[in-house]
């Protein structure tokens, strides 16, 4: 099966996992509109393609409880998305070509619709039915440190305080490997957890996640400087009204792009030491370096 394949099979199976898991909640309207209206929004949803990809490659079976993985995922992605364009951090009025939360439901209601999203999806997880106790307990804890004060939400602080500051391009990586490359990263790890990886499997698909966050993140900054708000469904030129450091203001487009060769290039070493079918990792990598929004 190839990517495009792979994508038209089980995106549709993503939305509905997260459809049924939100309208089936016994929850007030207004929270629930909320919830679902940044969920079916749309988007590249690419976390739970390649936990699904990690899966299909290592075990070549498909396991019961791996949509609901995948949707807790995205349900975390999308809160942070949601939290993100508030005014107080990136004040954005557009998200996914569509207004963001805030914009149609109210402040109030965007923060607690992002808030109920993170809880909810711990909870997805610690009620598997086809997951054994100690899977869950890692799926769990590496879940809390990807999206949490040592991953994504720590990226988040160094972000906002790198603002209108110039950053080394250390200090810029370490933001975008918590920020942006943490939690892709865990959608990685989980499908190697599903999959019953080896130790030397899941430190190989370590690898692979933190190169192609990276990879990721570089390709967004680049994006914001050559895109358009109808091409990116964002408001484009964001970093630069924002005065953040990005790799193309500190490296220059070229070699902007230069430096995400250089992580996709790594991203597929990592790859070399799993045995076994790569190719929907591979074209994934090349999706995420070629992708236009």
């Amino acid at each position: 099966m190839n990517l495009t394949e792979f994508r038209a099979h089980y995106e549709p199976l993503i939305q509905q996992e997260m459809a049924h898991l939100i309208l089936s909640l016994s929850i007030p309207d207004s929270l629930k509109d909320s919830m679902h209206y940044s969920l079916q929004a749309g988007g590249k949803r690419i976390r739970p393609i390649l936990l699904l990809a990690v899966l299909h490659e290592l075990s070549g079976e498909e396991h019961p409880d791996a949509l609901k993985v995948a949707a807790a995922i995205e349900m975390i992605h999308t809160y942070s998305l949601i939290h993100d364009d508030l005014p107080s951090m990136d004040d954005d009025d557009l998200r996914r070509g569509m207004p963001t939360n805030h914009k149609v439901f109210g402040e109030a209601v965007a923060i607690l619709a992002g808030d109920a999203l993170l809880t909810y999806s711990f909870g997805i997880v610690a009620r598997l039915q086809h997951v054994s106790s100690d899977d869950k307990i890692r799926l769990i804890d590496l879940m809390s440190v990807s999206s949490g004060a040592e991953g994504m939400v720590g990226g988040q602080i160094l972000d906002i305080e790198g603002e209108e500051k110039k950053l080394t391009l250390e200090e810029l990586e370490q933001v975008h490997r918590l920020k942006t490359g943490a939690l892709l990263t865990y959608s990685i790890l989980a499908g190697g957890i599903l999959a019953q990886a080896s130790n030397e499997e899941i430190m190989a698909l370590s690898r692979f996640g933190e190169h192609l966050g990276l990879a990721f993140q570089i390709q967004d900054d680049i994006l914001d400087v050559t895109g358009t708000s109808q091409e990116l469904g964002k408001t484009a030129g964001k970093d630069e009204t924002s005065e953040k450091s990005t790799y193309p203001s500190l490296l220059t487009l070229p070699k902007a792009k230069e430096k995400l060769d250089f992580h996709a290039s790594e991203a597929i070493k990592a790859l070399e030491s799993l045995e076994g079918e790569k190719s929907l990792l591979l074209q994934l990598t090349q999706l995420i370096v070629q992708r236009k929004s």
